[in-house]
């Protein structure tokens, strides 16, 4: 089968897990043959992307997505809002590039992660075609899913909202969970395993006792160096994607802040003695299979929801900021999850069957019947 890849350029987990669907595709005899990459004008694809994706045409379009507050650490909701609003001939662009795409390279499905012109775009005009969308994000349109208790409708039902747009007309909803839960076929929602490099399966991790990091808004930068000015003795390397920096940056004298390299990063990931991050779904499964305490750092309410869903596979603790003392404290008594390790090393099976048995059993009265359920509930 030919398949078209859409990845929201946000971060770098969806990045990762798209690097990693091609090569279980690959391995079962499928072909990449495209990618494009929603992103905002602000963010850049990382080289390592394009060097993973050897073989695979990349481009990229322009794409909703957050502008960061004040201080660079967390989205301001109305600014992005604003600015979305403003760019929306842009985004007209966009989902005629996709169909022009589409129609040139007549891939037998798509495979979307997390991209929301996907789904406006199949809205506006269904696209006759299989589409897959996966993302930790599907798990919060699951019947049985459990949010924290102090969030409140007001914040949730935005977060479902877009989920759910990003998903529209998707034949199937593949939900990465941090642990096995029943499918809900009510919503299209197959429960599957993390998607984890191969990479990261076969390091052996070491415990070091320096701390590893990951922001994605370079504005923590600032909690992580006045936290290490009161700990000079504590060895950190932090890893962002902050634009026009070098490679290797210190900030400080054992503070060393490094641009997002995936082969660098694992490497630091193996053998640190724990690792703070803001409270992505990718890099968090990474620590646990390695064994790794986390700080969670939320930024937005959906890195709220993965926090609290890590936290019952025992990732670590949060924080509402990059309080280290935290981290160290867990350090030296943490007790690795076993069972993350077995479930995760199921995700090539499960999750190749399920795209196989879908497109192959692809019906055009079965799809239209999924983006009525998909509109109107």
């Amino acid at each position: 089968m030919k398949f078209l890849f859409v990845v929201q350029g946000e971060g770098r987990g969806h990045f990762m897990q798209a690097i990693e669907m091609k090569a279980m595709l690959e391995r079962n005899g499928h072909e990449v043959v495209a990618c494009m990459v929603g992103k905002n004008p602000a963010r850049v694809i990382p080289q390592y992307f394009y060097d993973r994706m050897e073989g695979t045409a990349i481009d990229s379009f322009d794409s909703p997505n957050f502008v960061q507050g004040v201080g660079g650490k967390r989205p301001s909701y109305f600014n992005s809002f604003i600015e979305n609003i403003i760019k929306l001939p842009g985004f007209s662009l966009s989902m005629h590039k996709l169909r022009t795409t589409i129609a040139q390279i007549e891939p037998d499905a798509i495979i979307n992660f997390y991209d929301v012109m996907v789904g406006i775009s199949n809205y506006l005009a269904p696209m006759q075609l299989p589409i897959i969308s996966i993302g930790h994000q599907y798990l919060f349109l699951h019947k049985d899913f459990e949010f924290p208790s102090k969030k409140s409708k007001i914040e949730l039902d935005p977060l479902r909202l877009f989920t759910t747009v990003t998903s529209v007309g998707s034949c199937r909803r593949l939900a990465l969970s941090f642990y096995p839960m029943d499918d809900d076929p009510d919503h299209d929602i197959v429960v599957v395993p993390p998607i984890l490099r191969s990479s990261v399966r076969n390091i052996e991790p070491r415990q070091g006792q320096y701390i590893h990091g990951y922001m994605l808004n370079s504005g923590f930068a600032d909690e992580v160096q006045q936290w290490h000015a009161l700990h000079p003795e504590v060895e950190m390397h932090f890893f962002w994607d902050k634009p026009d920096m070098p490679e290797t940056y210190e900030l400080q004298p054992g503070l060393t802040m490094h641009t997002i390299n995936d082969t660098k990063f694992l490497q630091s990931m193996a053998g640190c003695g724990g690792y703070a991050t803001t409270s992505g779904f990718e890099s968090v499964c990474e620590a646990l299979y390695l064994g790794k305490p986390a700080l969670l750092v939320p930024v937005h309410i959906e890195q709220e929801c993965n926090g609290f869903d890590a936290m019952k596979v025992g990732a670590g603790v949060v924080s509402h900021h990059f309080d280290i003392d935290r981290l160290v404290d867990i350090m030296h008594d943490y007790k690795p999850n076993a069972d993350f390790r077995t479930w995760c090393d199921e995700a090539e099976q499960r999750i190749i069957s399920t795209i196989e048995d879908t497109v192959n059993n692809f019906d055009l009265r079965w799809y239209h019947r999924i983006i009525g359920r998909h509109i109107f509930g």
